[in-house]
């Protein structure tokens, strides 16, 4: 997606102080103004003093002690001086009961932990693009589905359900290249790992190589633990020539 040039007025609400940073700096770097909450309770303390700036945006953690991200979307999407602040939440949880929790609370986007920066950004800049349309679109509320063998009745609107379910879906193929690509890495480095390389002790009499233990083994069992080569034992033709007039003898 390419990026969109606005900047917005950011509230992360994360519990971790290291994680915290690390998103503010990012979406700092990206020129959004960040309001940062260490829990979801400081984070209605903020919306609910009419002196503090607006945010346009929330991203908030799911996993925090107290209230949860969850209970804290609910409560802004219940709000009806907060319920258009789009919401996203980032959790480690990756299971479809917790998109439906998702889906419960009202949220506008789901990002799966660990995420990349550029995917993170590209839900902020999806979520601008969107806004106005679905602010258009809040009349076609709630949708009943069937999970689980029960039947649920999700209450947000249907452009949130929407949103949500695309954002899942492109969190499973950002996650899927991510998994392509540790495979990828995993069998280059095995494929390195069977290769020889560097300074190598062999003896200049019987040809036996010095581990790294500092034992010493014959080049043939060497070079096979260390590679994928095998081998086949003939003669050359000096050693045949040789033997045969040994042979002679």
């Amino acid at each position: 997606m390419e990026r969109v040039n606005s900047k917005e007025n950011i509230l992360i609400v994360e519990d971790s102080p290291t994680q915290r940073e690390k998103l503010k700096y990012l979406l700092e770097t990206y020129g959004h103004s960040v309001i940062d909450s260490e829990n979801a309770e400081s984070a209605l303390e903020y919306l609910n003093n009419k002196d503090n700036i607006r945010p346009t945006i929330i991203i908030s953690d799911i996993m925090m002690p107290g209230m949860d991200g969850y209970e804290l979307c609910s409560k802004i999407k219940n709000d009806e001086r907060f319920k258009d602040i789009p919401v996203i939440l980032l959790t480690t949880l990756s299971e479809p009961e917790d998109v439906l929790k998702g889906l419960d609370s009202g949220a506008d986007n789901f990002v799966i932990k660990p995420y990349s920066d550029d995917f993170l950004l590209s839900r902020i800049d999806y979520v601008v693009l969107n806004r106005e349309f679905r602010r258009s679109h809040q009349t076609e509320m709630g949708l009943e589905i069937v999970f689980g063998g029960k039947k649920r009745y999700i209450t947000s609107s249907r452009m949130q359900i929407l949103d949500m379910l695309f954002s899942t879906y492109e969190t499973i193929i950002q996650k899927n290249k991510e998994l392509e690509k540790i495979n990828r890495e995993l069998r280059e480095a095995n494929e390195k790992v069977k290769t020889l390389s560097g300074l190598i002790p062999i003896c200049a009499m019987c040809k036996k190589v010095r581990k790294d233990n500092g034992y010493w083994e014959q080049v043939e069992r060497f070079i096979a633990d260390h590679s994928n080569a095998s081998f086949t034992h003939s003669y050359c033709p000096e050693c045949a020539s040789k033997l045969m007039k040994d042979f002679k003898k």
